[in-house]
Formats: C-alpha cells, sequence, structure tokens
C-alpha cells in the first residue's frame, strides 16, 4: 500500500461476474478503491474517464482480450502497470506478455494473500521515486533514499552532529554514498547556506593537492601565472569534505594539521597566513587504525579529524534500500535517455535484490543506468539485468563525454612523456603550441607538475 491519502484505485476486467464480484470485494477488503467492468473495450472507456494506479485483467475476454488491453494501454499509458489473470491454456500469451511490459501474471485459481502481495509491489514500484519521503518534513536528508534501520540510526547520528561544529570522519566502503551523507550533515548544520565543497585527496597528485587545498600565490612556483584562492578560502564559512582522506600524502598530513589547530592557511608561497572558518567533514573506505600502525596515516590528525565518527552500512546490510534506490535511479535515467520506463518485471527486481553488490550504490546506479540504455521495453525484464550483473559495471559515458576523457587522458600521457616540455609534446600531437596550451587549459593541467621532481598525475 503506497503512503498517499486516498487509497489506491484499480481497474478490474473480467467478464465471469462471480470473479469479478469476488475480486472487488476482497480488494475493497484490503483498502483498495475498485471499479469494475466485464470487457476490455468497457476498461478502455474507463480508462478515458479517470486513470488508476493498476489495472487487473483476466487473459480470455469477449471481443477484444487481456492481451490486446494490455497492447492499447502500454501505448497509452506507458508507465501504468498491468497484471494478466490467466487459465493455464493461454499461460505461454501470458509469458511473451511479460517479456513485453505486463508486470507479471497470476494463474488461475489464484492465491488471495499473492495476488495482494503482487499489487502492493507494482504499485510500489509504479509510486514516484520520491514517495519513501512522503511525510518527512526534513529537507536536509530528502537526497537520501532509504527505508532501512541501519540508515536511519547514521541519518540520526547525522542530524545529532551536524549541530555542533565538531570534525567528523565518515567511514564505509566505496559506494556507499559518503559524500551524499556529508551534504546532508551541512544541510542540517547552521552552515547550510555558505558553501560545500568536496575534494578527493587520492585522485589529487601531491604537487597539486597542496595548492588546491591552500592556494598559491603568483610566482610561487612554474607556471604560477597569477594567485589562486585554495579550497580552504572558498569553503569559508561552510563544509569542505575531504573525502578519502586516507590517501593524503604524509607531508601534506603535518600542514592539514596545523591548519586545522591554527584555523588559518597560508597559500603556497607566500608569507601571511589568512583565517579561515571551516567545518571539516572526512571520509575514507580504508582502515585508519591499521594505516597508523603501519606509519601511513598520522595519530595526531588523525584525532583532529576523529572528534565523531559516522559508519555508512554497505549495501548488503540495507536489501530493503535495492528496490527503492533501483526505481529512483530508473526515473532519473529515463529522463536522460529520453525513455519511458516504469520499472522492474518481479524477477528482476529480485535479482537486484539478492546480487552481491561489492561496489554498493555506485555500482547499482551503473547496473540500473546501463539496463536503461539497453531497454526497448518500458518494464525492465530480467534478461536485461542478468546481462548487467555479469558483465563488469562500466560507467556509461555519452559520445562526448567519453570523448573529453580520452582527449584529457592522452594529454597527460603526452605531457608525462616529454616531462612537461610543451613544444615537444606539442610537436608529437601534430599540434602547435598555442593550440596545445588551449587544450591545457581546457582540461585543468599545468606543465610545471610535469617535471620529474613533481608527483605523477592520475589518469581520470
Amino acid at each position: 500500500m503506497t503512503a498517499s491519502t486516498s487509497p489506491p484505485h484499480l481497474l478490474v476486467v473480467d467478464d465471469d461476474a462471480d470473479m469479478l464480484r469476488l475480486l472487488t470485494m476482497r480488494l475493497a477488503a484490503a483498502g483498495y478503491r475498485v471499479t469494475a467492468v466485464s470487457s476490455a473495450e468497457a476498461a478502455l472507456t474507463q480508462l478515458h474517464i479517470e486513470r488508476p494506479q493498476l489495472v487487473l485483467s483476466d487473459v480470455r475476454l469477449p471481443g477484444k482480450d487481456g492481451l490486446a488491453l494490455f497492447d492499447d494501454i502500454r501505448a497509452q499509458h506507458p508507465s501504468l502497470p498491468v497484471i494478466l489473470l490467466t487459465a493455464h491454456g493461454t499461460i505461454p500469451d501470458a509469458v511473451e506478455a511479460t517479456e513485453r511490459g505486463v508486470f507479471t501474471y497470476l494463474t488461475k485459481p489464484f492465491d488471495g494473500k499473492g495476488l495482494l502481495e503482487k499489487i502492493a509491489q507494482a504499485l510500489q514500484l509504479s509510486a514516484p521515486a520520491h514517495s519513501a519521503q512522503r511525510g518527512s518534513p526534513q529537507a536536509w536528508q530528502t537526497r537520501i533514499i532509504s527505508r532501512s534501520s541501519r540508515m536511519a540510526e547514521a541519518l540520526a547520528e547525522a542530524q545529532m552532529v551536524a549541530r555542533s561544529d565538531a570534525s567528523v570522519l565518515l567511514r564505509g566502503e566505496s559506494g556507499t554514498g559518503k559524500e551524499l551523507l556529508a551534504q546532508a550533515i551541512h544541510q542540517a548544520s547552521a552552515r547550510a547556506n555558505k558553501p560545500f565543497i568536496a575534494v578527493n585527496c587520492g585522485a589529487i597528485p601531491e604537487a597539486l593537492l597542496e595548492s588546491e587545498l591552500f592556494g598559491h600565490v603568483k610566482g610561487a612556483f612554474t607556471d604560477a601565472v597569477s594567485s589562486h584562492k585554495g579550497l580552504f578560502q572558498a569553503a569559508d564559512g561552510g563544509t569542505l569534505l575531504l573525502d578519502e582522506i586516507g590517501d593524503m600524502p604524509p607531508a601534506l598530513q603535518v600542514k592539514l594539521l596545523r591548519v586545522l589547530q591554527e584555523r588559518e592557511v597560508r597559500p603556497v608561497g607566500a608569507s601571511q597566513s589568512i583565517p579561515v572558518d571551516v567545518r571539516i567533514i572526512s571520509a575514507t573506505h580504508r582502515d585508519l587504525d591499521a594505516a597508523m600502525a603501519a606509519g601511513e596515516f598520522r595519530a595526531d590528525l588523525y584525532y583532529r579529524l576523529n572528534v565523531v565518527t559516522l559508519t555508512l552500512p554497505p549495501l548488503s546490510e540495507r536489501r530493503e534500500d535495492i528496490p527503492l534506490l533501483a526505481n529512483h535511479f530508473l526515473h532519473q535515467l529515463a529522463k536522460k535517455y529520453d525513455k519511458r520506463l516504469s520499472g522492474f518485471a518481479p524477477e528482476a527486481l529480485k535479482a537486484l535484490t539478492t546480487a552481491a553488490w561489492p561496489g554498493n550504490v555506485r555500482q547499482l546506479y551503473n547496473v540500473v543506468e546501463q539496463v536503461c540504455a539497453l531497454s526497448t521495453t518500458p518494464l525492465i525484464p530480467l534478461t536485461l539485468v542478468q546481462r548487467a550483473l555479469r558483465s563488469p559495471t562500466v560507467q556509461v559515458l555519452t559520445f562526448a563525454e567519453a570523448k573529453q576523457r580520452f582527449e584529457r587522458d592522452y594529454l597527460v600521457g603526452l605531457l608525462k612523456l616529454t616531462d612537461g616540455n610543451v613544444a615537444d609534446a606539442a610537436r608529437l600531437a601534430d599540434r602547435n603550441r598555442t593550440e596545445f596550451y588551449r587544450l591545457m587549459q581546457k582540461h585543468g593541467l599545468t606543465p610545471g607538475h610535469f617535471k620529474p621532481d613533481s608527483a605523477p598525475l592520475p589518469a581520470s
């Protein structure tokens, strides 16, 4: 049953008067509002008068049969779920219909409890993606889709923490949504109207990371042609998320500790420090206790960052959220791919719910994106989900995105090969230096950071 204020409206179609009466009584007793008709033609007329939230139809009807009715419904209302009731003789037709987008079929005589479960499941999947958040006045957490008790505990703790300025350490496997939780903490805090800025400490080389965090002055190093404000200054008054803090180089850990203690930053090459008022949230998938024991992470920095710890559960420990998340992503991605998608077939949803998900929510998003891109029916079939789960999960990129990623990686490769010599790199690329500089500027690349004494730039 959905959380709407009025009971869900079902349209029931059967030419057997006794069966129609029985279904109407059973569904009304379960709390549904029922409109009962005895033919496909009457059902189509009723659809013009009022659109229900689900259609339950017998396959064998006088005149136009239930399969033909489904085809008409799909053409006019592709997101409207249809459940078919079928005798044994028409099972092959019903099975074929599920491949074309029928939500499911039940054979007569059917189990009443099973019918109610299928109806509730279909209504849940066809409901708007935000239905899980109905009744929740807390706008700060609306981007987090969950009904899990584990997530509810984490959110309750996050809301309490948000009221203070204490530093927060978010723990959890990659892909569990640590940045999303950090944004929620920021939105629930007194800093909500100030900037929220996230930086991945493991994705930026050491030579660039210091400048990115603390800024630099003009002439501080080769190619520093102008002064640059760091992320601490950009986040002044707001929140800075240091993602993958466990990957921060040791030399920078010392400088970060100083900033946290003194609440001021000194840009690279500057002689004066600048006061900053920033709330720090850090996140990691690494075991920082093990990293400290190995001498890879400073204990004094750890205790400064770890005033409060919040741990996000892996997706395998919040499986009740998988249907919600999958359908939320489906509705989002249907717009991206300009497709009318209504949900997942029950078997497809079961496959998603029972999968291992080592990549957590990020992997689920990528799988849903794959099936959205490839689906030719409004209802995602099991076969498509199985194919996406078997294949390595890859991010689906548009041609323009893939071209840009290749272009950046190509430039990085040339600059590494030539130790940051732009003239040599441009010559290898068969481009003039002006054009090559323009391409570097487009991708935020600086030749000075590719000199032999600089840390290598990772692939994008």
